[in-house]
């Protein structure tokens, strides 16, 4: 095996399609009875609490005081909908322990947890209870392995917001893949097609603009919404202590910034890591990922990321997500970065990781058929959208020939266009060969977007020129997928000081210009122009667009920035 036995639970994952069912016969691993010792060794981090028969333990929307542990008592844990319709999850009894991922990080709760008798218990806050899963790896093993399943199993059971509207709006099909990368269950409802929707909206007032609704846990109704506010109304939106002073904020939380992530916080550093969207970056695309060292059998971005979001969750990094960083600033001798919430955190340290941008063809007004047809992204979510479908797939890197493959399989052809005579230069020899076998698969070479054509409800043509023939070509088709690249996302760089190359790039160590390595005076090879500021990953100028050195960079960069707040300690000391 390439994988601990349990390490494919990771979250979010693309391929969690199949019943809930699939879970059952590992029962014993999502709700595990501790035995007397194990209750006696996590004794330390916990603090006795007692309830009476009939009161709620944790509830459905509200943040939980952390992992309970039941020593006497019966416990009923129930999942509730927004609309306040119950379903039974399980029953716990004496030794066994009440949490869900949630919990790990002081989320609101997906459940409500009922007491059925009178119950003795230990409460594990989420700090201690991080403290705890590390301290004992057997026990921290176990614990954590539960709470992976658990929210697999909530995930599949589509528990969570109910999200009603069309199934192919591009609005709705936003916030699922949102909700879905960021491993949160939901249920979505056709209110075209589901009987369901008629008894939700009800007499209700609404309009076109208004969908899609959502129906959030603790009762709130979202029209319309846009991700910040769907993750405000679910309590994902993180606070900060606004005295406390992190080691290192990290911008970005692809795999670069995992990764820096991860080693900081397994070396005592504290900290704490914004990204506006979800885990996994660019590399989140990627349906599958084939030649990542450790792992033969091949790994999707998504699946990638959740791993090393739950270690860096693990080992006690802050995670913001989502959390955007308007701007970093340097102020008496710390860096400021400061929130779209208006939040500002401190810090010794800054680790530049916020990757790149899609980018977009540039043909006359493609803007209207953004999320009408057209695609940066290869998930089951897509792929549920193109079944049967002709569709038209840009780019001849790994990520495109990634999604090819992946989309083969739902797809009745696709059309791949290249602006190269073949793939080699820029696609690894085993995608390529891989391509080459799919009967529903055609390239077209030397071939350039021209322009698109659509309806009310979209995109219905793509007209390519076939440039090597002089010949120009409509293509009916719904759906495009464009893996065309990407620019650095430095927006909120700008006014910080830092150097960039002549394509926007961050520059670092030797490859800065001589003036400003001298102004910063010794630098590493991972600094930026301004002291004490890193760049790791995509965003970095020269780095290999690639996954694993993006995480090489994440790992290499701690050593810099231990060595950095060294030399600053000892200048301070002086």
């Amino acid at each position: 095996m390439d994988t601990p036995d349990f390490a494919g639970d990771a979250l979010p994952h693309p391929e969690l399609e199949m019943p809930y069912s699939s879970l059952e016969y590992r029962q014993h691993q999502m709700f595990p009875r501790l035995s007397a010792g194990e209750i006696q060794s996590l004794r330390r981090f916990a603090t006795p609490r007692s309830f009476r028969a009939g009161e709620l333990i944790f509830e459905t929307g509200k943040v939980a005081l952390g992992l309970f542990v039941l020593l006497h008592g019966r416990v009923r844990i129930a999942s509730r909908d927004s609309f306040g319709r119950s379903t039974v999850i399980t029953e716990h009894e004496a030794g066994h322990f009440m949490a869900e991922m949630a919990q790990l990080s002081g989320k609101p709760a997906l459940i409500d947890g009922i007491a059925l008798t009178d119950v003795d218990t230990l409460v594990i806050e989420p700090e201690r209870l991080r403290a705890l899963i590390v301290a004992d790896a057997q026990l921290g093993e176990h614990i954590m392995r539960a709470l992976i399943l658990r929210r697999l199993g909530l995930i599949e059971q589509g528990l969570g917001p109910i999200i009603v509207g069309n199934g192919d709006d591009a609005r709705l099909i936003r916030l699922q893949g949102f909700l879905r990368r960021n491993a949160y269950p939901a249920t979505v409802i056709d209110a075209r097609t589901d009987p369901e929707a008629i008894t939700l909206l009800g007499d209700m007032t609404t309009g076109p603009d208004d969908f899609p609704l959502v129906f959030c846990p603790n009762g709130g109704l979202l029209r319309a919404p846009d991700e910040a506010q769907l993750a405000s109304c679910l309590g994902l939106v993180p606070t900060f202590e606004p005295t406390h002073v992190y080691d290192v904020a990290i911008v970005g939380a692809g795999p670069a910034g995992l990764a820096a992530a991860v080693y900081a916080a397994t070396e005592g550093l504290s900290v704490a890591v914004f990204d506006q969207r979800a885990p996994g970056g660019q590399a989140g695309a990627s349906s599958r990922i084939e030649n990542y060292l450790g792992f033969p059998t091949g790994i999707s971005g998504q699946a990638l990321a959740a791993r090393a979001f739950q270690q860096a969750l693990k080992f006690g990094a802050h995670l913001a997500i989502p959390g955007k960083v308007l701007d970093v600033s340097r102020q008496e001798g710390n860096f400021v970065l400061t929130l779209q919430d208006g939040q500002r955190i401190g810090a010794r340290t800054v680790v530049v990781a916020s990757g790149a941008a899609y980018r977009k063809p540039d043909v006359p007004g493609f803007e209207r058929f953004e999320g009408r047809g057209t695609y940066y992204w290869a998930s089951t979510i897509e792929a549920k959208l193109v079944k049967g479908q002709d569709i038209v797939l840009m780019g001849g890197g790994n990520s495109a020939g990634q999604a090819v493959v992946f989309l083969a399989n739902f797809a009745r052809s696709i059309r791949v266009l290249i602006r190269a005579g073949d793939l080699n230069a820029s696609m690894s020899r085993y995608l390529i060969d891989r391509i080459g076998s799919l009967p529903n698969v055609t390239l077209c070479t030397h071939c350039v977007l021209r322009r698109l054509e659509g309806d009310e409800a979209g995109l219905t043509e793509v007209h390519i020129r076939r440039e090597a023939e002089g010949i120009d070509e409509a293509v009916p088709t719904r759906h495009l997928f464009l893996f065309i690249g990407a620019d650095p996302k430095t927006d909120w760089l700008v006014s910080s000081g830092v150097e960039f190359d002549n394509r926007g790039f961050v520059m670092t160590g030797s490859a800065r210009s001589e003036s400003r390595r001298s102004e910063a005076g010794a630098y590493y090879l991972l600094e930026t122009s301004v002291p004490g500021l890193f760049a790791v990953g995509d965003v970095r100028s020269e780095s290999a667009k690639r996954v694993a050195a993006a995480v090489g960079d994440g790992a290499a960069v701690v050593s810099q920035i231990h060595a950095y707040l060294s030399r600053e300690l000892t200048v301070s000391v002086r």
